[in-house]
């Protein structure tokens, strides 16, 4: 895992509330991990993912509690392995999750949870009947384990269409969009994570050799790159989010706006791993599923205001984007009753 791979000094701060007294204790275990206690002081810095995943290790084991001692019963060292192990001998996804979820719903006292199938979407639904919210950083790193593991089973990253939370908005958000999904929202009726149903069926074949590979990395392998907000990728989609997308400019113009040329700006994305017509796609998805969560706004307005000639042709990309057409996914965006 390269060094550029970096966790906010916010979760950190989070990580040690609930597992570190303050003061010399909390500096005895910085120093350990490499993290400089200096740092907590500091809002803009950023740590290695590679020393939070040492933080988490070693306050897993002193406390006996791979959970940071947010949940009345410890979810002791030792979970995560038994989680990953009765998951993978269950022939698809669906199995796994399902065995997964029901082994952290008896091992968590007030985190239960259910793998629910909608047609071509799946959630998995918090089941907390009415009790305060949790902070979101108990939510998130409980998405953390569920959602790392999922990925792991599969042998894929699973896109996660929309995280829906009870919790108020936390005073920072930035690594959780990169880690989960730009579509957070807060503040909602529950707690649920929403994700194409498609992915349901995919076989597990995970040996014994890759479960120790595996743990032998986490949770470092488990979370996502930090985007550099200074990339050229990210600079594009922030100037993309700006316009109407009919404005948005072609390659040639884009690379005259950027001051280089088309093969170069062609080249330098692809050294970050990205093309001009993703990143189009990618900014499209992220506003499309915004505008679906908003009922006064009708599914022809989204295509106009998408680009696309017609809401056919805007129903047949969502499809691809998400593997569900933009009516179910409204509707159960919408369907905060049940």
């Amino acid at each position: 895992m390269s060094e550029k791979d970096t966790i906010s000094i916010h979760l950190v701060r989070e990580a040690l509330l609930q597992s570190c007294t303050s003061g010399a204790a909390t500096d005895e275990v910085l120093h350990k991990v490499g993290i400089a206690p200096a740092l907590l002081q500091t809002p803009a810095a950023r740590v290695p993912a590679t020393a939070y995943a040492r933080l988490w290790r070693l306050l897993a084991r002193r406390r006996d509690d791979e959970f940071f001692g947010m949940d009345p019963r410890k979810l002791k060292s030792g979970s995560l392995e038994f989680l990953c192990r009765s998951s993978m001998v269950q022939p698809s996804l669906a199995a796994g999750l399902t065995s997964g979820l029901s082994f952290l719903s008896l091992m968590l006292e007030r985190m239960p949870a259910q793998l629910v199938r909608q047609q071509s979407l799946a959630e998995i639904v918090l089941l907390e009947d009415g009790e305060e919210p949790r902070r979101a950083f108990t939510y998130f790193t409980y998405w953390m384990i569920v959602h790392g593991v999922a990925c792991w089973l599969a042998g894929r990253r699973i896109p996660i269409l929309a995280i829906e939370l009870r919790c108020p908005a936390p005073d920072f958000c930035d690594d959780y969009r990169v880690m989960f999904s730009e579509n957070l929202r807060f503040g909602r009726p529950r707690t649920r994570m929403i994700f194409s149903a498609d992915c349901l069926d995919l076989p597990i074949k995970r040996s014994p050799e890759e479960l120790k590979r595996f743990l032998a990395h986490a949770p470092a392998n488990i979370l996502v790159k930090y985007r550099d907000p200074e990339s050229l990728a990210s600079r594009i989609k922030h100037d993309l989010r700006q316009l109407p997308a009919e404005h948005w400019p072609e390659t040639e113009a884009l690379a005259q706006q950027l001051c280089m040329s088309a093969s170069t700006l062609r080249r330098r994305l692809a050294e970050e791993g990205q093309t001009y017509q993703g990143l189009k796609d990618s900014v499209r998805k992220e506003l499309a599923i915004v505008w679906l969560a908003e009922p006064a706004i009708s599914f022809a307005e989204i295509a106009t205001r998408l680009g696309f000639a017609d809401t056919s042709s805007f129903y047949k990309a969502f499809r691809k984007w998400s593997g569900s057409n933009p009516g179910h996914y409204r509707s159960l965006i919408l369907n905060e009753a049940d």
